[in-house]
C-alpha cells in the first residue's frame, strides 16, 4: 500500500539522495567483520573521566545552562574559542564573527540556506566528503568539480571551469574545500594552492567554506596557514569541530566569518534548532577551561599517529603494491587508495565475504561519475591487530581480483 504522504511530498524529495555509507552499515556491522568503512573515532581515545569532571558545571550553573541559550552560542565558550583559535585564524575574532553550531556539518547546511538557490553551482574537490555534498544536493545545488592530485585540489583548473559556467549564465556562489587531511583523500592543500584559491575567489566573486574538522589532528609536518587567515576580504567561512579533538557525541562545532554572513546563518539557525544544546556547550567549555583540551589533545594525536602507522605498515606488507597508489596522510583519519585494474564494487563483495569492509570510491563523487577503482580506508577505529588482519584479508581479495 502506498504511503499517505506520497501525494504531499515537495519537489526536493523527488531527487533526495541518502548517504550510501549509512545505507551499507547493516553489512559492515555483521559479527566478525573488520571495518575500515566508517569515519568514526576510537572510543578508547575519548577523555571520559576528564569530560565527566566538566559535567560539574551542571551542578554549579544548572539554572543557567538548563535554560534556552542564545542562537549565536554560549558566550564563555566563544570567549575561549576566540583565544584558542587566534593562531589559526591569524587574529582574535569578534563575537559577531563566530557562530556555535551543532557540529561542523550544520555549517554547510546554514550556509546553503543563506546562499544557495536551486541550480546554483558549488565548486568542490572531486572526490569529496559525501556528508556535505549530499546535504548541498538536497538544497538544490549543482556541482562544478575540480580533480585532485597528491597536493589536493588542482586549483589552476578553476578559472576555465568558472568562466565557462558564467558564459552559460550559471552562478558559481561557493567553493567547498577540506584543505587539511582531506576526507576521503588524506591529502593536504599546498600553500601555493591555498593562495591561488583565495585569489580566484576574489577574482570571480565566490565564497569559500573551509571545512577543517581534522586540522588540529596533525601527526607531523608544518601547520599551514588557514584559508581564513590568508583572506583579507571576508570571503572565507571557516568551520571547526570538537568531534575529532574531544568526541563527536558533544555535537558542538563552530564557524567564523564576516559578521554579515554569520548573522544570516544565525537567523536561519533560529528556525532550525533555536540554539546548539546549551548543556553540551557548557560542558565543552568547562572541559576547555579546566585545561583538558590542551593537555589531552596530544594524547589523541599520538593515539591516531600509531594507528596510521599500523595501517601504513600493514598495507605495505599485505597489499599488491604494484597495483596501488596512495598518499600517506600527515594527519586526519583516512587513506585513499587508487587501484589499477581492480573494480571497487566487485572488490567490495569479495572483501565482505572475507569479513573486511571499506567504502567504494564511487560514493565520494558528487556527480556520480568516477571512483570505479578507488577506495577509502579509515584507520582510527580498528585496533592495530585488527588492522593487520583486515589488510591481510583485503590483500587476498585484491589478488583474487587480479587473477
Amino acid at each position: 500500500m502506498s504511503s499517505f504522504f506520497q501525494g504531499l511530498y515537495g519537489e526536493r524529495v523527488k531527487d533526495l539522495r541518502p548517504s550510501p555509507i549509512r545505507e551499507m552499515l547493516h553489512l559492515v556491522r555483521r559479527p566478525g567483520i573488520i571495518s575500515f568503512a566508517g569515519g568514526m573515532p576510537d572510543p578508547e581515545a575519548f577523555p571520559v573521566e576528564l569530560f565527566y569532571q566538566a559535567a560539574g558545571i551542571i551542578k554549579s550553573q544548572g539554572k543557567d545552562v538548563l535554560q534556552y541559550g542564545t542562537t549565536e552560542g554560549y558566550a564563555p565558550l566563544k570567549d575561549f574559542l576566540i583565544q584558542w583559535t587566534a593562531p589559526r585564524m591569524g587574529r582574535k575574532l569578534e563575537h559577531d564573527e563566530m557562530l556555535i553550531t551543532a557540529g561542523s556539518s550544520q555549517v554547510s547546511d546554514l550556509l546553503c540556506w543563506a546562499l544557495i538557490d536551486k541550480d546554483d553551482l558549488i565548486l568542490m574537490e572531486e572526490p569529496s566528503f559525501l556528508g556535505v555534498f549530499l546535504n548541498m544536493h538536497n538544497h538544490g545545488a549543482k556541482f562544478l568539480t575540480v580533480p585532485c592530485d597528491d597536493e589536493g585540489m588542482m586549483v589552476d583548473l578553476i578559472p576555465e571551469k568558472v568562466e565557462r559556467a558564467q558564459r552559460e549564465g550559471k552562478k558559481v556562489k561557493l567553493c567547498y574545500t577540506i584543505a587539511n587531511f582531506h576526507n576521503p583523500l588524506g591529502t593536504t592543500l599546498s600553500l601555493e594552492r591555498r593562495r591561488k584559491l583565495i585569489e580566484y575567489a576574489h577574482r570571480y566573486g565566490f565564497a569559500i567554506m573551509e571545512d577543517d574538522p581534522y586540522g588540529y589532528v596533525r601527526f607531523e609536518g608544518e601547520h599551514l596557514p588557514t584559508l581564513f587567515s590568508l583572506d583579507d576580504r571576508g570571503v572565507v567561512i571557516y568551520a571547526g569541530s570538537f568531534s575529532k579533538i574531544l568526541a563527536p557525541g558533544t555535537r558542538v562545532g563552530w564557524c567564523c566569518g564576516h559578521k554579515d554572513i554569520i548573522r544570516k546563518m544565525a537567523i536561519f539557525k533560529q528556525g532550525v534548532d533555536v540554539c546548539t544544546s546549551l548543556v553540551a556547550q557548557a560542558m565543552v567549555y568547562e572541559y576547555c577551561r579546566l585545561g583538558h583540551l590542551d593537555s589531552f589533545l596530544p594524547k589523541i594525536i599520538d593515539h591516531y599517529r600509531k594507528k596510521r602507522d599500523a595501517m601504513e605498515d600493514a598495507m605495505r606488507r599485505h597489499l599488491p603494491l604494484e597495483k596501488l597508489h596512495w598518499v600517506k596522510p600527515q594527519g586526519g583519519y583516512f587513506y585513499w587508495v587508487k587501484m589499477d585494474g581492480i573494480d571497487c564494487d566487485r572488490l567490495f563483495q569479495v572483501a565482505v565475504d572475507k569479513q573486511v569492509a571499506f567504502v567504494p570510491g564511487k560514493a565520494f563523487y558528487p556527480n556520480r561519475d568516477g571512483g570505479d577503482q578507488e577506495i577509502r580506508l579509515c584507520y582510527t577505529f580498528a585496533s592495530p591487530e585488527q588492522t593487520d588482519q583486515g589488510m591481510r584479508r583485503l590483500g587476498e581479495a585484491m589478488r583474487e581480483m587480479i587473477r
